[in-house]
């Protein structure tokens, strides 16, 4: 019997896009925002843009947190993808939205450990936009949701946060460097987290999403 991956519906960003992917590439997935059915399901995947202190008050709201937590205790698979992966960290920045009070921390899931904060650079644009490349550290060359993924390989990303270099280095699976290095990719035991969006990133973006399902299916 096929396993069902639940998409976590946190009312952040358009979760179709991501949950037609996973079909396509053999996926059985529903999309929900009840913890009852996210406790049931054999995967979670947790997509998302924006705040991260919205993305948190809005998964503790609707007790999310709870369930993604119990699945990460379960050893169950967990994808993070942007803005869910950032929520997977212990903390995240919210400087630029409280500029007038210094910046304040919010606490994340703390499913990985690590920092999110914003993207610095004296020359880039940020938001960082467009197509970069994934740099495959060992970890990730190791890791099944990058099986098949050449170094190099270039994937879509639309962000103005990420993983800063306070993350534990056994967790990063692959860096992307836009004015800085940072975490696009980490990977620890059940848990996977991607900076980009794989459901934007034409082939390499669904061979990542088919591995993913291969690791729910218990064939990677």
């Amino acid at each position: 019997m096929a396993k069902t991956i639940a998409v976590v519906d946190y009312h952040k960003g358009n979760l179709s896009s991501v949950a037609r992917s996973l079909s396509a590439v053999g996926g059985t997935v529903t999309i929900s925002d009840d913890p009852q059915e996210l406790m049931q399901a054999d995967a979670l995947v947790i997509p998302g843009v924006g705040s991260f202190e919205d993305a948190m008050i809005s998964l503790k709201k609707r007790k999310e947190t709870e369930a993604i937590r119990a699945a990460a205790q379960d050893n169950r698979p967990i994808l993070g993808i942007c803005l869910g992966l950032q929520v997977l960290c212990g903390r995240g920045s919210e400087r630029e939205a409280q500029a007038a009070k210094g910046g304040t921390w919010v606490k994340g899931l703390g499913l990985l450990k690590g920092s999110v904060d914003r993207l610095h650079s004296d020359r880039l644009k940020i938001p960082h936009v467009g197509w970069d490349q994934l740099h495959l550290a060992e970890q990730g060359k190791a890791c099944p949701l990058f099986a098949g993924i050449p170094e190099g390989a270039n994937v879509y990303f639309t962000h103005s946060y990420a993983v800063m270099g306070d993350i534990d280095p056994e967790q990063v699976a692959a860096k992307t460097f836009y004015g800085e290095p940072f975490a696009s990719a980490v990977w620890a035991n059940n848990i996977y987290g991607v900076q980009f969006h794989p459901e934007k990133s034409s082939t390499w973006g669904l061979t990542m999403l088919k591995n993913f399902v291969h690791i729910v299916e218990g064939e990677a």
